[in-house]
């Protein structure tokens, strides 16, 4: 029997296809058009039909409105505001009231210039619920090597804040301002450690090291253009390794005797240097006293000699009789003996006279022993 599509077909009644569903009508499905339907009821309710136009005018300009009104922002007074135009530094807004062209034109960021911002190199504060905030040393940060090859342990804060005049540079010119100042602080630490030794480090040096380090640091930073100012530099701890920390204290403990032993010895040597530089000059200013004393002398016995001389020039009988005489008075004047010249015509009138008492005397006071010495054993 021929074919025919009477019965609908080989595939069944009705206008179905080989897979099973028939012709598709190309008009919207009554779900689509129910919330089609839906949706225009709601915006009916919302606009009212008397309105028109001016509904949608009116909502216009509310939203223009809010969005003007959007660009006024506040900065506070720990802040100072920079202003953004399509992402490009416009200006700069001081704390208080501002406004700026509204999102997307114009944006404000507000960072705060006056806060000072902490920095721990080599050490991490860790929570701990049974034991509160605990320190953790970082070994890979706080190890450095000194001028004179050794290790030294180095904990360190360093203490920044934004400059005033410089926000533009600390938004726009580092990516990650806190990574910055600690690569930037760990190198200049490292780069003065390197260049001390390690006596100094241990002892008196603190300060030249902190001076030294936030001097670096302000310099690197000033050179990156990141509007950083280091304000202070701290050094927290400074040991040898744990592992040779007791022979370290043990070579200060000899070291501090040293020093002792040698201070003791500058206060002795200042203590007699002196005194014996006083007996120096007291012995040279006797020596110069007794030279020009001699040379005084000499000087006058001299100028005596040239005018006996001279007497003598002119009477030499006279002068040699008169020298011969203050001779024999000077020679015999300590004497108790009384010498005469009894020479012929010389002794007339002299009546020798013989004074036994004053000779009994004088043997007396020769014979009595001599006084004991003041403080001598009696």
């Amino acid at each position: 029997m021929p074919w025919s599509n009477q019965g609908g077909g080989p595939w069944g009644s009705g206008g179905k296809g080989p897979w099973g569903s028939g012709p598709q009508s190309s008009g919207p499905s009554p779900d689509l058009e129910d919330l089609l339907r839906r949706s225009q009821d709601k915006l009916k309710s919302v606009l009212p039909g008397n309105l028109g136009g001016k509904g949608f005018a009116l909502i216009l300009l509310a939203a223009l409105a809010i969005w003007c009104f959007s660009g006024f922002f506040r900065v506070e007074p720990d802040e100072l505001g920079v202003v953004l135009r399509f992402g490009k530094y416009v200006r700069d807004a001081k704390p208080g009231l501002n406004y700026h062209l509204p999102y997307p034109i114009e944006s404000a960021l507000t960072p705060k210039v006056t806060r000072v911002n902490r920095l721990d190199v080599g050490m991490r504060l860790v929570e701990d619920s049974r034991r509160g905030t605990t320190q953790r040393e970082v070994a890979e940060e706080s190890l450095m090597l000194t001028g004179d090859e050794n290790i030294v342990d180095v904990n360190f804060s360093v203490f920044w804040l934004i400059k005033s005049d410089g926000v533009s540079e600390y938004l726009f010119n580092i990516q990650n301002p806190e990574g910055t100042v600690k690569a930037v602080a760990e190198s200049a630490m490292r780069e003065v450690v390197g260049r001390s030794q390690i006596e100094p480090i241990l002892t008196g040096a603190r300060q030249t090291i902190e001076g030294g380090v936030q001097a670096l640091m302000q310099s690197t930073l000033d050179h990156y253009g990141s509007g950083i100012q280091v304000t202070q530099v701290q050094l927290q701890k400074v040991d040898p390794p744990a592992q040779v920390i007791d022979s370290f204290r043990d070579v200060q403990a000899a070291r501090a005797d040293a020093e002792r032993a040698q201070n003791e010895a500058e206060t002795y040597a200042n203590r007699v240097v002196p005194e014996a530089r006083g007996r120096v000059a007291q012995i040279t200013q006797a020596a110069e006293a007794y030279r020009e004393q001699t040379v005084a002398e000499a000087t006058g016995q001299t100028a005596r000699f040239l005018k006996v001389h001279d007497e003598y020039k002119k009477a030499p009988d006279v002068t040699r009789q008169r020298m011969y005489l203050e001779t024999m008075e000077r020679l015999f004047s300590g004497t108790d003996k009384i010498i005469l010249d009894i020479g012929v015509g010389n002794g007339a009138g002299v009546v020798p006279y013989l004074s036994l008492d004053e000779l009994r005397r004088q043997q007396q006071q020769q014979q009595q022993p001599p006084p004991p010495p003041a403080g001598g054993n009696r």
